[in-house]
């Protein structure tokens, strides 16, 4: 049975057509009835669907026959947006080959590359698959030819497509059953399985997707979880299933398939744990795969204060179907108790807060996003900060190293001269630049402060849409750097606070409070808005009072009463504005992360 065992990924840039591709496999291996079929069928979330984007990584089994013989493939669609790579990274790291996709239109983009690079270390065979060839502008020549030349894969043996129409789908079918490894593994051995993904489900309990490299799983196995030592008892066994799971008694060597055990809360799961056999454990660790780092840092606080502890249950909750995800309670004098919470990217971020307000129906607000900073002091002492606020005072920094990556941009011929604009707007330092076909390759080291903001959107505009964008961590280099504080009537909003460039201080500041300015409403005071660095104000916005015409009880009589009036106010005004408090409102927060 082994032998006729098939596990394949599907990894390509956004857009290629990986999910498309899924549907037509399912479709062609007859897994689902054709009034059931629909588009998208992999990407299971409203999200995914609404967006049109694949967040996460999915699985599901199917039967195939060729020859008269009965194969299984096991196929994971993943996504393309470089936020999601973790998610890829997973998949490949449970998988014996990879069709890399490619558009027959766009060639070969920044996401292919660091997809073929994750499959390449993981020791994948790779089939190229040129996609989308019913289209007018296909030249599939051209892409097989760029990825020759920009990867380094050998195409003379290759599958053109339209996973849209279907044309060549049963031909790559049949070349995955004839070049896709079968999985090798010990069916005697005691058990030795990988988890690759984890969920939870509101009537099983927290369930685990694995992928069985040695020995077999049981109903009623008792298991152990070889990163906590914790044991439990398999109460039913699944395979995936693009509509509904098919119940099985056992999960054999080289199969995938979910495992149910029961349980009630959700830190006994680890991805990337190796679980075994608790009477006879297997000697070592399957290595999974790096667990994933997040680079950006936001504050996310329920808008209601008494949420705090369903926020809390939400994150939890959602860290087992994302295990990206990093979080710590923290507290603000603006907004109350919540947590900072750590994502992969700004796409990331907005992602997991939709589904946190949908999934569990919460009102939430975030603070400006940040990266980790180390801070040598001044003792010798090394410290990492993820909240600016917690930055000490400059007398005791001696330098702030900052995190960069490496960025691979492919980038249109004529756009050149508008990206590489904007890179060294970015403080970015370049490695190299290649020629492919009228394209160019740049690679660039760029702090990662620099793009979790909008450094991707204004990329697509200044390129009409057509540059592809990827990048990997490579660790920290000292920045010339400083706080910037915003305060609005003389005290400083802790949420809004940001670590910025020296030489960008002056304009972050002005921008900032420009924005402001018109979100905070008027008072019955004037309130003044700054931005400083340390004691020094930098910027300044007023917020006119609201006036009240206390005189206009007054008609006709002596000039005196109405001057009176007006000194009373005027007092009155002062003394508001001394001790006078203003509620930033969420708008302001959110005028910050667009800025």
């Amino acid at each position: 049975m082994q032998k006729n065992i098939r596990n394949f990924s599907i990894i390509a840039h956004i857009d290629h057509g990986k999910s498309t591709l899924a549907d037509r496999i399912i479709q062609e291996c007859g897994a689902v009835a054709e009034r059931d079929l629909s588009a998208q069928m992999m990407d299971t979330m409203d999200i995914e669907q609404e967006r049109g984007i694949t967040i996460k990584a999915q699985s599901v089994r199917l039967n195939y026959v060729k020859d008269g013989q009965a194969y299984i493939l096991n196929l994971i669609d993943t996504p393309g947006h470089v936020d999601f790579s973790y998610e890829v990274s997973r998949s490949l790291a449970s998988s014996d080959g990879a069709l890399l996709i490619i558009d027959a239109t766009q060639g070969v983009e920044a996401q292919t590359i660091a997809n073929v690079y994750i499959a390449m270390e993981n020791d994948l065979e790779i089939l190229p698959v040129v996609n989308k060839i019913d289209l007018p502008s296909a030249d599939p020549d051209r892409v097989l030819e760029e990825v020759e030349e920009a990867i380094g894969i050998d195409c003379t043996e290759s599958n053109l497509i339209s996973a849209k129409t279907g044309q060549g789908v049963k031909a790559l079918i049949d070349a995955i059953v004839d070049r896709v490894p079968s999985p090798v593994g010990d069916t005697d051995a005691p058990t030795k399985a990988l988890i690759y993904d984890s969920w939870f489900d509101n009537y099983l309990g927290a369930l685990a997707l694995v992928r069985v490299y040695d020995g077999s799983i049981k109903k009623g196995q008792m298991l152990r979880m070889m990163n906590t030592k914790e044991e439990h008892q398999v109460l039913s066994l699944m395979y995936p299933h693009p509509r509904k799971p098919t119940k099985t008694d056992v999960i054999e060597t080289g199969e995938i398939g979910i495992v149910v055990l029961g349980l009630k809360t959700v830190n006994s799961i680890a991805v990337g744990d190796t679980i075994t056999d608790a009477k006879k454990p297997t000697a070592e660790v399957i290595d999974g795969f790096e667990p994933a780092k997040p680079f950006v840092f936001a504050g996310i606080y329920p808008i209601e204060t008494d949420k705090f502890e369903d926020l809390r249950d939400a994150l939890n909750k959602l860290q087992l179907n994302d295990s990206s995800i990093s979080f710590e309670p923290e507290s603000s004098a603006a907004l109350g108790s919540g947590f900072r919470t750590g994502f992969l990217g700004m796409l990331h971020m907005e992602v997991i807060k939709e589904r946190l307000e949908r999934e569990f129906d919460l009102d939430l607000i975030a603070t400006a996003p940040t990266v980790i900073y180390e801070i040598l002091k001044t003792d010798g002492t090394r410290i990492s900060i993820q909240n600016p606020s917690e930055l000490p005072a400059p007398n005791y920094i001696d330098t702030i190293f900052e995190p960069y990556v490496k960025a691979t941009i492919l980038v249109p011929d004529e756009f050149l001269g508008n990206v590489i604009k904007l890179l060294n707007d970015k403080r970015a330092v370049q490695n190299k630049m290649d020629y492919i076909g009228k394209r160019v390759l740049l690679d660039y080291d760029i702090p990662m402060n620099e793009i979790v903001m909008d450094f991707y959107d204004k990329l697509k505009s200044t390129t009409k849409g057509y540059a592809s964008f990827d990048y990997e961590p490579i660790g920290f280099r000292p920045g010339v750097l400083q706080k910037l504080d915003i305060k609005v009537a003389g005290e400083v909003v802790d949420a809004l606070s940001i670590i910025v460039p020296e030489n960008k201080a002056l304009t972050k500041g002005r921008e900032f409070i420009k924005a402001l300015k018109e979100l905070i409403p008027r008072q019955l005071f004037e309130v003044a808005i700054q931005a400083s660095i340390g004691n020094n104000v930098i910027a300044r916005e007023t917020v006119k009072s609201t006036g009240k015409n206390v005189t206009a009880k007054c008609y006709g009589g002596d000039i005196t009463r109405k001057r009176k009036l007006l000194e009373k106010q005027k007092a009155g005004k002062k003394r508001m504005k001394a001790i006078g408090k203003v509620n930033v409102p969420q708008e302001a927060f959110m005028a910050v992360l667009k800025i």
